[in-house]
């Protein structure tokens, strides 16, 4: 039987600490949040565990999500440089793991999540572990969700093929957004933001994570 709580302490020690995450309420909140929580049963053993798991796929294999490696996911929430009094739209959110994580360090959370069982999945776990300060919404990811906006984080939670004009337009002057931008070893973890009502960008360290539904550019013809 493992030790949830002591595999959460050497997550934060062995695998979030050695890789220049260095913010202590970052590794505080990672250290506490417990992430056994927001996978399925079958995979409690292995919450823990330096990878991306899986969380959830459809009927036909297709449509896969999964819950971001401890790592990779404490480098961008201290990214984001999350504070007491902001506003957070955690794009994305699968099993509600991450909005936790962000709960946890700002003053609310909007969790958006595109696919309805897992925006259940994440509302009735967050419920039960008393995330009081965040509220699960659904629809298409790459549109955000303005009717709580403009946001003082935007959060995406995989990887995306570029950002869309619709968050941009979301977040506060002074605002930041975080996404790792490109697939697979060509990914980049990117810092966005805005100032005189214009967004920009800046990548800041390689990141290979699963990528969001919703975010591919179309492909094209070129001659």
């Amino acid at each position: 039987m493992i030790d949830h709580e002591q595999a959460r302490t050497k997550m934060v020690d062995c695998q979030i600490r050695p890789n220049d995450v260095t913010s202590f309420d970052v590794l505080s909140v990672f250290g506490s949040v417990p992430r056994e929580e927001f996978v399925p049963a079958r995979n409690r053993d292995l919450a823990y565990v330096d990878e991306d798991i899986a969380v959830h796929v459809d009927a036909v294999g297709a449509f896969k999500r999964y819950l971001m490696e401890p790592m990779s996911m404490a480098r961008l929430v201290q990214l984001a440089d999350v504070g007491k009094d902001d506003i957070v739209l955690d794009v994305g959110c699968g099993t509600g793991y991450s909005t936790a994580i962000l709960s946890e360090l700002c003053n609310s959370v909007v969790a958006l999540e595109c696919d309805e069982t897992l925006a259940k999945q994440a509302e009735e776990r967050l419920t039960q572990l008393n995330y009081d300060n965040a509220v699960v919404v659904t629809g298409a990811l790459e549109d955000g969700y303005a009717d709580e906006g403009p946001y003082d984080v935007i959060f995406i939670g995989g990887a995306i093929d570029e950002v869309p004009e619709a968050l941009k337009a979301q977040l506060k002057e002074g605002g930041r957004l975080v996404a790792v931008v490109g697939l697979g070893n060509g990914g980049s973890a990117k810092l966005f933001t805005k100032k005189n009502g214009l967004v920009s960008g800046r990548a800041v360290f390689n990141c290979a994570v699963k990528p969001l539904p919703g975010f591919q550019r179309e492909k094209t013809f070129e001659f």
